[in-house]
């Protein structure tokens, strides 16, 4: 009798589940560190990664098979993919933690960061050394901890190993070479509509879209020209998806998106809605946003970027991004399931309310 292949909700469940087990198998690889080690990482690594998130990246994989051939119930297609999105989900959670540490982040998810966490746990013990380097320097290993049980996690897709690694790497090479970009725009102070465009389509168009969905497609042996159509999908819907985190660094409520509001402009990130108001506003606009220290300065500025249009020219731009991506899977073969989950995670990626 034939398996039904899961739903979108079955494919969150099913990350969800494949995640605690393979961080339980590979806890259990590392029997040498001692009770006070296990519970950093039990805290702080386990926590991050089983504990929430959209799945957008992982699910994203799955959708990808589906839309690439991939049959629906197949035992050993389905283990492959699920390997695969457990993959990209331990990849992002070394992104977290390592952008928490860069962006002196102190909150994710609602919770205290875990460099800070951890510098907290370093100071009430009274240890040796300065509680700050140590908190940034575990937590940067916890992120590279997961950056290798995202290769084990990737071992699991058995006979496609070798296509999935390809597209693995080049994910890694270009959210890595995106985030430089950004680094290095901020720590310049200015930057182009050109730069802040590369930045979304490196940083977060190919890592949390195109990629993933490139990752199911090698997994399923999918068609060359419908790897090009997933392509027109993805790469508006990743910008799209990076502009709205931009909109929500500055307005969103940290209550939904368990960061606090303002991050960006104290940090002097040159996004898409910084540029766009420092085109639109010249020397004056630079000048305020430049002063964001406090949350007089955060109000001010947003106040700025709301009345001379660069809000309301990046909604525009975020829904005609998603319109773009919508209609590259008009009569593109797509089966109607993944079609259909593909519209949904479109609306997911750029709704306003988180």
């Amino acid at each position: 009798m034939a398996v039904a292949a899961p739903t979108d909700e079955g494919v969150l469940a099913l990350v969800e589940l494949r995640l605690g087990e393979l961080v339980e198998r590979e806890l259990r690889r590392m029997p040498f560190l001692g009770p006070e080690e296990h519970e950093m990482l039990a805290r702080h690594l386990t926590g991050l990664v089983c504990g929430g998130g959209k799945r957008l990246r992982s699910r994203l994989v799955h959708w990808g098979y589906r839309a690439s051939g991939g049959l629906p119930g197949d035992p050993a297609g389905e283990a492959a993919v699920l390997a695969a999105g457990c993959a990209v989900e331990l990849l992002h959670a070394c992104a977290l933690l390592l952008d928490d540490v860069m962006d002196e982040a102190d909150l994710r998810r609602g919770r205290r960061t875990a460099h800070l966490a951890l510098a907290d746990r370093h100071g009430d013990a009274r240890w040796q050394g300065d509680s700050a380097r140590f908190g940034e320097s575990a937590a940067t290993l916890l992120g590279m901890l997961a950056f290798t049980w995202a290769d084990a996690a990737l071992l699991g897709t058995g006979p496609r190993l070798a296509e999935s690694l390809e597209v693995f790497n080049r994910l890694r090479s270009e959210v890595i070479g995106g985030q430089l970009l950004d680094l290095t725009c901020a720590a310049r102070g200015t930057s182009t509509l050109r730069e802040t465009a590369l930045v979304s389509v490196y940083k977060s168009g190919k890592y949390t879209v195109e990629r993933p969905l490139h990752l199911g497609h090698a997994i399923a042996g999918g068609d060359p020209a419908l790897r090009a159509v997933l392509s027109a999908y993805a790469l508006p819907l990743g910008e799209a998806f990076q502009l709205r985190d931009d909109v929500l660094g500055v307005f969103g409520d940290p209550a939904l998106t368990g960061k606090p509001a303002g991050a960006d402009l104290r940090q002097g990130k040159q996004t898409y809605l910084v540029v766009e108001t420092r085109r639109r506003t010249g020397s004056y606009g630079a000048a305020l946003l430049d002063g964001v220290h406090d949350e007089a300065g955060l109000a001010t500025a947003r106040e700025l970027i709301v009345a001379c249009g660069a809000l309301s020219a990046v909604e525009d731009r975020i829904a005609g991004l998603a319109r773009r991506a919508s209609a590259a899977l008009d009569d593109a073969g797509v089966p109607a399931d993944a079609a259909a989950a593909l519209a949904e995670l479109a609306f997911l990626a750029t709704d306003r309310s988180a």
